[in-house]
């Protein structure tokens, strides 16, 4: 997982935004699936 998206994640977790965890982990599987 890139850095950056640790941090944003780390920050949405930290401020219980769960929109934005959400929007993070539909971001992640889609990176994934693009450079698998």
């Amino acid at each position: 997982m890139p850095s950056w998206l640790k941090n944003q994640m780390a920050k949405a977790f930290f401020n219980k935004d769960k929109y934005q965890i959400k929007m993070l982990n539909q971001c992640w599987y889609y990176y994934q699936h693009l450079y698998k």
